[in-house]
Parts: structure tokens; sequence; C-alpha cells
């Protein structure tokens, strides 16, 4: 039997050299591993003139089905992956980039400054990842020529740094070591795009309609085509376009409302498919006075004509408090036009309630009923769909930096991104995550707040940059980001801190730390758009903004009592500082993080765990995917076993009813689907002090019922969030396998 090398040259299948390359690769994992038994389950599965790539490819699955029995499987099975992906690259960064130059891949700028910085790249790191952040990597990030592979995950990294940073050799390199150790990472824009030719890096674009009319709608959807034509997420809002049955005046007839309009934007959103790499998304957002608002809520329901149905869109709401006010008061609600009574929109607290009453006073409704009935909807909506995401209007604009500019009318695709738009403004939102596991202090089991400290002043500087380096798809979007620069700082892996800390996701102490991270955050980012403004100058829109009078984020929120300062940082000497001028309007805006953090290997942004156990198929079968941390104390407890497997995946991730296991195991292991809701939401209030954007934060419920799901969205607006669900995840009932290696949305993915 003969195997095909990587240089084409034919040689004789050979068994000791398929288990002496996996016996390398063990260097310091547990003795426990067999590569011999590897190698046979391997050898097995062979064929004439198979190539070793495939052997490789053959190696790693193998692996990976033998993770129950010993967790450095997974390792094992990554170093696999990362060894054959070097051996398929070129062994030089630059002789890589020269190939991606000649191909028209990465500008000439990406090539002159890789033969300076060639010799900086750390091999070595390829070997940290997980096997499924690397084979994230190897599916969708790195570069290819023609199907093959050019880039390493360092090539990638570098690229990237290169890309925003451009000739300055000492920037490239900082960031490069930061990225390449795993202590923070770009969205997944930037690092699809960084370096190119044509470098869209931007996550997120908030648009608003041109105007109602045909012009203003098609130039909306135009617009939308070309932002989702170069991989951005899109939020957009439809206030005032005018209801159903509404007349129009150029022709004496009436409108269909939105609905229809919103199928176009639907069919845009399938047809323009983000650069051939996935569908296109649209959030759209409509306040809830609007006319047209029952039809919208079951926009994607699963019954019902199809001609009503806009399945590809995400539906959301932009929520006065006036309405939740009512629904608790069991009050009415007027639903109107917005061709009739205008500029309701526009306004928003005090203003948007007297305006809202003065229209119901003129008998301007088009219809008036129970807030109840449009609640339910909500409701069984959100049960049957998961959406729409709630966010509340008021919230929202009261608590923004960039009050000053006008009332702010939607948010981005994933909730996080608050900003203002207007026709001939376009929001535009930069993202990057940091990944907390890293300042996990091992032997002390501390968390290092001056090491995070620094890194966010590393990635704000970055985002900064990034906004310069920038190819904007569309004119407007390009005058929104550099009149108000905002940016956005999110975090991935808060739930694995809490396990490396030995502390219960709801515990008090764990509470702290959450509060205690952004405040962090929030002052790093600031210090940081400080010193940028003293070189630079403050961003344009800043004189009359909250922050020029130094009013920060904490000031905004009603419970200013409630705000639990750790005492690290002196917050009156950063008041007196950011009056003198920042550079960024916004910063903080911690997103989902979907995809970056499957390539870091940590826990979805803030969340708790939602499984300890789960498994996922791909092309090349089923594998098991376990919470790290659980199997490392298991197995210091001799509690690991295919067995204790087998009950984990009976009991749907949870550990709560395994017997053998001690009950401060189980406190520390529990499922997002066993703690309250209460704590999830008191949590996002906390941090949501310190983050002058918002936050994409899900609710999740095993069972919802109306009731319950009520209960959490009257909580979550009392306690003043501006995003009150993201997404409502439920439990099915029977529970489906993970279907592939990328996630649902990942154009907010930092």
């Amino acid at each position: 039997m003969k195997v095909i090398k990587r240089s084409g040259r034919e040689v004789e299948m050979r068994f000791d050299n398929i288990t002496s390359r996996i016996d390398v690769l063990t260097e310091g994992l547990s003795d426990e591993l067999e590569p011999s038994k590897v190698a046979q389950q391997v050898f097995s599965s062979l064929y004439d003139r198979i190539t070793t790539q495939e052997i490789d490819d053959l190696s790693s699955e193998t692996c990976i089905g033998m993770i129950t029995s010993h967790p450095d499987y997974e390792i094992l099975a990554s170093r696999i992956v990362a060894s054959n992906i070097q051996k398929i690259c070129p062994n030089n960064f630059h002789l890589a980039m020269r190939k991606l130059s000649k191909a028209k891949i990465i500008t000439d700028e990406v090539l002159q400054v890789a033969a300076k910085v060639k010799d900086e790249i750390k091999h070595d790191r390829d070997y940290d990842f997980s096997y499924f952040g690397l084979k994230t990597l190897e599916k969708s990030y790195l570069q290819r020529i023609d199907g093959k592979m050019i880039e390493t995950p360092q090539y990638m990294f570098m690229r990237v740094s290169i890309g925003i940073h451009g000739d300055n050799v000492e920037k490239v390199l900082e960031t490069y070591n930061y990225m390449s150790r795993g202590m923070f990472i770009h969205a997944t824009p930037t690092l699809f795009n960084s370096g190119t030719p044509r470098p869209q890096l931007s996550s997120c674009f908030l648009v608003a309609n041109k105007e109602d009319s045909i012009d203003g709608i098609y130039d909306t959807v135009k617009e939308c085509a070309q932002i989702s034509k170069w991989a951005g997420g899109i939020g957009l809002h439809v206030h005032d376009i005018r209801a159903n049955k509404s007349h129009i005046r150029g022709t004496n007839g009436t409108s269909d409302g939105i609905i229809p309009m919103l199928r176009v934007y639907n069919a845009t959103a399938r047809y323009v498919n983000q650069a051939g790499r996935r569908k296109g998304s649209i959030a759209v957002y409509l306040e809830p006075w609007h006319a047209d608002v029952f039809s919208f809520l079951e926009l994607r329901l699963n019954t019902g004509e199809e001609e009503a149905r806009c399945r590809d869109l995400f539906l959301a709401l932009w929520i006065p408090d006036l309405f939740m006010k009512r629904v608790e008061e069991g009050k009415n609600w007027s639903l109107f036009c917005p061709d009739k009574a205008r500029g309701l929109s526009d306004v928003y607290g005090e203003e948007f309630e007297k305006l809202y009453e003065k229209y119901e006073n003129d008998g301007l409704a088009t219809k008036t009923v129970p807030a109840e009935d449009i609640w339910r909807a909500i409701l069984k909506s959100q049960a049957e769909t998961g959406t729409p995401y709630m966010l509340y209007k008021d919230a929202c604009n009261k608590k923004s930096n960039q009050s000053n500019l006008g009332t702010i009318k939607s948010s981005n695709l994933c909730t996080e991104i608050i900003e203002h738009t207007s026709p001939d403004e376009t929001a535009v939102c930069n993202l990057a995550s940091v990944a907390l596991p890293k300042f996990v202090v091992g032997d002390e089991e501390k968390f290092d707040y001056s090491a995070l400290h620094t890194t966010i002043k590393i990635m704000t500087k970055n985002l900064n940059n990034v906004i310069d380096r920038n190819f904007y798809p569309v004119k407007s979007a390009e005058r929104s980001n550099m009149r108000h620069r905002p940016i956005g700082l999110g975090v991935q892996g808060l739930a694995d801190v809490f396990c490396s800390l030995r502390l219960p996701f709801d515990s008090e102490e764990a509470k702290k730390i959450n509060s205690y991270i952004f405040e962090t955050i929030y002052h790093a980012s600031l210090e940081a758009s400080c010193e940028l403004s003293d070189e630079m100058g403050p961003y344009s829109s800043f004189e009359g903004s909250p922050i020029s009078e130094g009013i920060l984020q904490f000031d905004m929120w009603e419970t200013k009592a409630e705000i639990p300062h750790s005492g690290m940082y002196d917050w009156e000497a950063m008041r007196e500082r950011v009056k003198k001028g920042v550079r960024n309007s916004l910063l903080v805006a911690p997103m989902p993080t979907a995809s970056t953090a499957q390539i870091l290997g940590n826990n979805e942004c803030f969340e708790p765990y939602t499984t300890n156990i789960y498994l996922r198929r791909t092309l090349a079968g089923e594998f098991v995917v376990v919470n790290q941390h659980l199997v490392t104390d298991l197995k210091k407890l001799g509690l690991w076993s295919k067995k204790m497997k087998d009950l984990m995946v009976k009991s749907g991730g949870s550990i709560q009813s395994i017997t053998d296991i001690p009950d401060d195991i189980k406190k520390l292991y529990r499922t997002v689907w066993e703690i309250k809701m209460k704590d999830i939401i008191d949590m996002a209030a906390q941090r949501g002090r310190y983050i002058d954007q918002s936050q994409s934060m899900n609710l999740f419920m095993e069972s919802p019922t109306l009731s319950k799901i009520s209960s959490m969205h009257m909580y979550a607006h009392k306690k003043g969030l501006k995003t009150g669900m993201y997404y409502l995840r439920s439990q099915a009932k029977a529970r489906p396998i993970q279907v592939s290696l990328e996630p649902d949305c990942v154009a907010c993915s930092a």
C-alpha cells in the first residue's frame, strides 16, 4: 500500500511512521495516552495512495473520538491539526504573503512589512489552540489560493496586525504578540479582511431609512445590499414608514404597509450573501405604537400565510417606557400611522409621552387596544421563535454619550451597539474582545486587573486605528464613523474565570468580580481614549456631549447608590480628564463572540455555560465536547470515565442528578438552566453601569410560559437595562446535535 507525501512522492505505507509521528506530538501530555492505539485505529482505515494530509486528518479525528478515555487526547488532536497546517503552508511568513500578494489577496504594504517581521512569527503558538478552534480557523478564516491553505494561524494574526498598524512595526509586533498569545482577538470581519485591498473591518452597521417614499426606501435597500456584500451585519429601523391602508398622496392610492417592504429586505438578505461566506443578516427595529405592529410580530411565526412572513429577518422592538407602564397598569395602547402622527420616533422620555398623548387626544389613532394584547403577541412570538429582541428606547437615549446628536432610533444585529443614525449617517462599530481567562493568576487563584487594564488600552488604540484604516462600503458610514469614532470592546470567557477562581456563577464574590472587570475595562478605555485625544484631538462631535461635561456612564443611571466601585481607580480625576477631550464617543459593547470564543477556546462572552457536554457533528463524524474545567476536577477526584460521560449526556449536560459528584462541584458547574434569571439580569445591570453602549444579553428558560417571560422583561426593564433581551433561549424537548463548526451569528463575533 502506497502513501502520497506532500511533495507528491509515493512511498510504502509503514505503521511505524504513523506511530512515531503521533508519539512526537505527545510530549508533555499524560502518560495514559497510547499513540500506538491511535495508530492502530488509523492504520485500519487506510487505503492505497492515501495522502499524508488525509492521514493527519484521520489521526486527529481518531484522537477526538478517544477524548472520554482521557481529555489530553483533545490536545493531541489539536497538535496534529496544527502540525498539518504548518506542513501545508509555506514555512516562511514573507513567502506566504508573497504568494497572497501575487494572487492580489493582500496589499503591497503587507508584503513590504512582512519582510521586516518574518522572523518574529512564533510558530509554536499554533499548538495552543483547541481542536475546534483550529478547525474553525481552518474552515473559515485562514487565507487560501485555489483552495490551498496559505496561512497558518500565526500568519493570520501577523497579517491582521499589519493591516491595522501598517508600517509601524513596533505596534504591529505588540498587537501580534497579544493576539497570538490569546489575550484578545479582533472581530470576524477584521480577521477576514485586514490587509486586503478592500479592508472592510467593521462588524456592525446601523441604517436609518432615507425617507418614507419609493426613492427613499429603495435607496435604503441598496445601502443594505452594499453593506451586506462586504459582510456587515445590519440594524435597520422602520418606525417612520407609513402603515397598511394609509393614504399615498402622490398616487391617491393606499399603502400596503411595512410587511411587503420587509419582504424585499428579506430577499436582499438571502441574495446578497456576504461575500459568499454566509447569508446576509438584517435586524429590523420597530416601535410598538406603529399600526402594523401585530403583523410585524408574526413575521417569523411557523404558521400563517407565507406572503406575510420574513423568516430570514431578525425582529426587534424599540420600546418606550410609556408602553411598559401601560402594560403594567393594564391600560389601553394607541396605534398610529407615522404619516399622520409624525415625530414619535424623534423624541423620547417626557417629550415622547406628551406628543403621544396629544395624538391620542387629537383622535389620530388608527386603533386603540389593550396594551396587554400587544404584550401577549410579543411573548407568543418570543416563546415560538426567540424574538423579537427587547430594547428600551428611553434607557438607550438617556444613558448615551451621543445624546447631543439627537434621538437614537435602533441598535444593531446583536443588540450591543447603541449609536445615533440619520439619513446621511449610517452608524458603524468596530469590535474586539478580551479573553478574560488569561488574567487569572493560576497559583494564587486571583484576577489580575492591572494586566487587564494594560491590555484594554492596547485594544482601544487598535480599534481607533481600525476606524482610519477601514474600507467603508457606503459614504454615509464613513461620514458617521469619522465624526463620532465609536468602538466596541467586549469580553469572552467570564464563566471560565469563575470556574478557575472556584466561584459559582451567581455567588456574591462572582458578582463583585463581574462588576470590577467592567469597571477596569471602562476606566482603561477612557484613559487610552484620553491619551489618543491628547495626541490627535477629540472626536468631531465631542463638544456638547455628556462626557465633555464630565458625565460618565454610571452617572446616567438612576440608582447611583448601587454602583459598587472597586476603589482601584480615581474616578474624580478621570471625570476632570475627560472634559479635556476623548478620541472616541463610545467604547464598551460586549457582543456575542460566537466564533472568536470558539477560536480561542473560551466560553462565549459573559454568559454561563449552557451545557457541560454535547455532541458536535462535523463532516468528519460526531465528537464529544466537554467543559474542560469540569473534566479536570473529575479527573482529580478519579470520577472521569466513559460511564460518567454517558451519565452527563443522558442528563443533557447537567451534573446535578449524578450522585457520585460532590455538592461543591455540582454548585460550581451549574448550567444557565440551573441559575436564576434574576441573577443573570442583576449581573447585567451591575456591569451595565460601565458599558456606554449595551450588551447582547440572552435570557434562558427551560420551559417558557407567557407569565415567566413577562416577569423577566418587567424585571429587566426596572433594573434600567438598555437591552432587556437579545434572544430568548429555550430547551427543546429533544435536543438536536450541533451540526457545524460555524455558529449562527458571526457578524458581531469579536
